[in-house]
């Protein structure tokens, strides 16, 4: 989970308002602000509920294996951000990317549609995934809590944080910066416990068969590296600030890449450090196994006892619900702001009429939240990521080539290397993760664009805009 992204929200917001006075912009964001920016997003929670998952995927340590897919598809992934970003560094990101990519009044205003359509989904979709972290975590402190009550749990969770955030908030910095705090401490109590007790034989303890090629091989390693990609998430955060980078042409890529593979060894040294106290077999398959929803929980108990355990699982819950909050805060910002600038429903960009905030947007997706917290955890990941894989990673691809064939003469002060291999490794890896999804959830995520599409076009009829009005794309 991150929790940072209501800063770049907010900065994003402060960026279009300077943008219209004609302000210039301080550029503040060097490789170490730019990087501290992209890790502090990708670092968080997800680890803590996501281990069973990964491990469950394929059965045993050779889960892992999603991790390297991850970092292969986040890192051709990140190149193609990196050149977008370094070309347009502009407020936006990806709705910046795929309207100029597609054309601003034409293709480009229905994918930016799309984006924000999908995000409509997906965003709730990565908030429910806290609401069940924090559900199941809770199951730690009240052993005797049943399934119902842990939806329950989930349910109100998403209730408060709805009513706490039905307000103006200023307080922004305090709040990030002690989520951030608590996470860090969180992890380091995890990495530092796992080093002093690990066990090589109990974490590399691979079962029979564990590298056999199959298909059940090839769908458990595509759910492996959904898990992967769901805990990388926010690497390329920089982008939507680029306004406010020193040199972005080489601060972006650096950036980018020096977060995936940093984040990547961080992982990796949480995931040893469990496994190497906590036997697999012993949450796997994760659910046939209650205790894998707080099995971080179950790790310190093992080395510190009850007390220290249940300690550490208040510093989980704290950092889980803290996650929710600001995602909520933030996210609800996004329609909003799409709203002013005339790329989707003008409803979302009603404001409280005394407290000044965006309720419209705020209550749909805190609403679309709670819902999607009933469902289990492996598939609101799935459904997360197969819904922002078509729009908004495959689309910024094509998005990049057309710019290079339509606006060879853009200033592009980073070009990607081997271009366009990397285009081509990231649209298989996307793909991989898509096709290797259940069904129903491929289905869900078709659904949403076909659905969003049958939108546009009756808004666009109704508005009298592109398709529909002879516009010149600019």
């Amino acid at each position: 989970m991150r929790f940072n992204d209501l800063q770049i929200i907010r900065m994003a917001a402060e960026i279009r308002e300077l943008e219209k006075e004609g302000t210039p912009l301080l550029r503040r964001f060097g490789l170490v602000q730019a990087t501290a920016l992209n890790m502090s997003n990708m670092i968080g929670v997800g680890p803590f509920i996501t281990i069973p998952l990964l491990m469950s995927a394929l059965g045993g340590p050779q889960a892992m294996l999603g991790w390297i897919v991850a970092v292969l598809i986040a890192i051709p992934d990140g190149m193609i951000w990196s050149e977008l970003g370094a070309a347009m560094p502009g407020s936006g990101g990806s709705y910046l990317y795929l309207r100029e990519g597609y054309g601003r009044e034409t293709f480009g205003r229905l994918m930016a549609f799309l984006f924000i359509w999908q995000f409509i989904l997906s965003g709730p979709l990565e908030i429910a995934s806290g609401y069940i972290g924090f559900a199941r975590y809770t199951g730690y402190i009240w052993p005797t809590m049943t399934q119902r009550a842990t939806l329950l749990v989930a349910a109100a969770v998403g209730v408060i944080n709805v009513v706490l955030l039905y307000r103006r908030i200023t307080s922004i910095g305090t709040i990030t910066v002690s989520l951030w705090i608590g996470t860090l401490l969180t992890t380091l109590a995890v990495v530092i416990t796992g080093a002093m007790h690990f066990s090589a034989a109990r974490a590399f303890d691979f079962p029979p068969g564990a590298f056999t090629f199959s298909l059940g091989f090839v769908f458990g390693l595509g759910a492996a590296s959904r898990v992967g990609v769901y805990d990388y998430l926010g690497y390329y955060d920089i982008c939507y600030i680029g306004d406010e980078v020193k040199n972005p042409g080489r601060t972006i890529p650096r950036s980018i890449i020096i977060s995936v593979i940093a984040v990547a060894v961080i992982y990796l040294a949480i995931n040893l450090s469990v496994i190497g106290v906590v036997p697999w077999r012993e949450f796997v398959p994760w659910d046939k196994h209650p205790e894998s929803g707080f099995l971080v929980s179950t790790m310190m108990e093992k080395i510190y006892g009850t007390k220290a355990a249940t300690v550490f699982t208040a510093m989980v819950l704290w950092t889980a619900f803290g996650s929710v909050f600001a995602l909520l805060l933030g996210y609800s910002r996004i329609p909003y702001a799409a709203a002013l600038d005339g790329y989707f429903f003008k409803v979302f960009g009603r404001l409280h009429p005394t407290k000044r905030f965006p309720y419209v947007s705020l209550i749909v997706l805190g609403a679309i939240a709670i819902i999607c917290s009933f469902f289990s955890l492996d598939t609101v990941i799935d459904a997360l990521i197969s819904t922002r894989i078509l729009v908004q990673f495959i689309g910024q691809i094509f998005a990049l080539i057309l710019l290079r064939k339509r606006a060879p003469e853009m200033s592009r002060p980073y070009k990607m290397w081997l271009y366009p291999l990397p285009c081509l490794v990231a649209l298989i890896g996307w793909i991989f993760i898509f096709a290797t999804t259940a069904w129903p959830v491929i289905l869900l995520g078709l659904g949403t664009l076909v659905l969003g599409a049958i939108f546009f076009i009756a808004w666009s009829w109704y508005t009298n805009r592109w398709p529909f009005a002879v516009i010149a794309d600019s």
